[in-house]
């Protein structure tokens, strides 16, 4: 039989059944997923836009595309829902446009009406694993994941350890090295680099020379 925890034990103690339990304990909250899956899941079109955005962007899955076309959706509809509303669309907006300007989605000038224009691109841009490598930090999208992850990337002085950390306006000058790291490619790297690439262009060429029978010899 299951142990109960200290809590339990103590309301059993008390009197209380495990009805009355759960309700001074409140129901455990239930998670819901960050993105939505598309509807049509064996699209060839999207698959291949998606494959592009992860290899551009270094993304881990294509979950994380989805994520972020979620907020677009919500940030999309949000202004729709403000402009349908006439001429207290600019009033009413304000927070939505407020939020999107701080997180550096859309410039200081924009309207609601510049909202419908945005892209997934817009969203992505503004991931800390895009900003270390934007600003230098990393060589490759890979590798600036690999520094976040590693524990290399400080926003304000804070080390950060979330690729997709979305990185404010005011916070995009301070991402910064937490610790130092080297990340130039030497030139003994690019040596050894090169001849392994050599290397494994001449191994198949060498491979079908071995297999080629060799022809007959001719009688005297």
């Amino acid at each position: 039989m299951a142990k109960r925890g200290p809590f339990a034990q103590s309301a059993k103690r008390a009197g209380f059944g495990l009805g009355l339990l759960v309700i001074l304990m409140g129901d455990p909250r239930k998670l819901r997923n960050k993105y939505e899956s598309p509807r049509k899941v064996w699209d060839a079109e999207r698959i291949k836009r998606d494959k592009g955005l992860t290899a551009v962007y270094g993304l881990k899955n294509t979950r994380e595309i989805w994520v972020a076309l979620r907020e677009l959706k919500k940030a999309r509809s949000g202004a729709m829902k403000y402009l349908s509303l006439g001429e207290a669309s600019a009033e009413k907006g304000k927070p939505l446009m407020e939020r999107l300007i701080k997180l550096g989605i859309v410039p200081p000038e924009a309207k609601l009406d510049d909202v419908l224009a945005l892209s997934v691109e817009n969203f992505l841009d503004r991931r800390l694993q895009t900003r270390v490598m934007k600003k230098g930090l990393a060589r490759t999208p890979g590798q600036a994941r690999q520094l976040v992850t590693h524990g290399f990337i400080a926003v304000g002085g804070k080390c950060v350890t979330i690729p997709s950390y979305v990185v404010g306006v005011r916070e995009d000058s301070l991402v910064s090295y937490y610790k130092p790291i080297d990340i130039t490619v030497h030139e003994e790297d690019k040596e050894a680099k090169a001849a392994r690439a050599s290397k494994k262009a001449e191994a198949p060429a060498s491979a079908e020379g071995a297999d080629k029978p060799e022809a007959p010899a001719e009688a005297a």
